[in-house]
This record gives structure tokens, sequence and C-alpha cells, in this order.
């Protein structure tokens, strides 16, 4: 499985994935990452914050970026060169995050692709947004 080489992709190109925010997410990605901060993983604690409440984590919404890259534009084979994120709004337990990106520049001589990332939750708000440098699989010679 390979993804789209330089040669396919056009600057307004987009994709994306969607998820729902569940509170095992949370638990795994804290557990996979050693990430314990108890506002996310503490209801007790969480209420007495600046959130009011429990929230995902911001590198989880990142990862959804990622997913995007890496399965489904460029997909398979890219590589991750650079990722620039702001993190603009909480994220809570059952909120639906659809992560997008687009094409924005491309460079076929260094086979580089300048993406907009965002991720926006299920009231159309931008939770997290961001740029990506991308190197793009290369055409498999044979």
């Amino acid at each position: 499985m390979s993804g789209k080489t330089i040669s396919a992709i056009r600057v307004g190109d987009q994709a994306q994935f969607t998820k729902t925010i569940s509170e095992s997410d949370v638990y795994l990605y804290a557990g996979v990452t050693g990430d314990l901060n108890p506002a996310h993983i503490n209801e007790e604690y969480a209420k007495n914050t600046f959130f009011k409440g429990r929230i995902a984590h911001g590198m989880l919404m990142a990862g959804f970026i990622s997913t995007v890259v890496g399965m489904k534009l460029p997909g398979p084979g890219s590589i991750y060169l650079e990722q620039q994120l702001k993190f603009l709004a909480p994220v809570r337990l059952q909120d639906t995050i659809t992560a997008r990106v687009e094409v924005k520049e491309i460079d076929t001589t260094k086979n580089l692709i300048q993406l907009e990332t965002q991720c926006i939750n299920q009231d159309k708000k931008i939770v997290v947004d961001g740029k990506a440098l991308i190197s793009p699989p290369k055409k498999k010679r044979t």
C-alpha cells in the first residue's frame, strides 16, 4: 500500500478523519504516553481547573492529523518533517473531532508539500490549527 506521489497531488487537495472522543481514548492515550495529568483523567481535580472539567490531550488531536497524513493525504509512505500547532479550544469527552488537511504548497524539486492542518469539533469550532511539512512517498522503481 502506497500513498500519493507528488505528481498526483494538487494544491487544494483535502482529506479528513473524524472520531468521537471516548473515555477509553483518553485513558489509552494517557497509558501509552505516560501523560497522566489529572486534567485529563481525574474529574474531581478537573472540576477545579480553568476548563471546569476533564479535557482530552491536545496531542491526541495531533495524532488525528497524523492519521490523515499517514493514511489518506498523501498516505502510506509519507514522511512527517514538521508540524506546527496552536491549541485554540479544549476538547471534551464525547466531542466529535474532524482532523482536516489541505495542500497549500507543492515543491516538486524537493518532493515536499505544505499542508494546512486543523481539528474542528462538532460545533464547527477550530480547536487545533497548524501547518505541516510532508515528504510524500516517491514513485516506486520497477
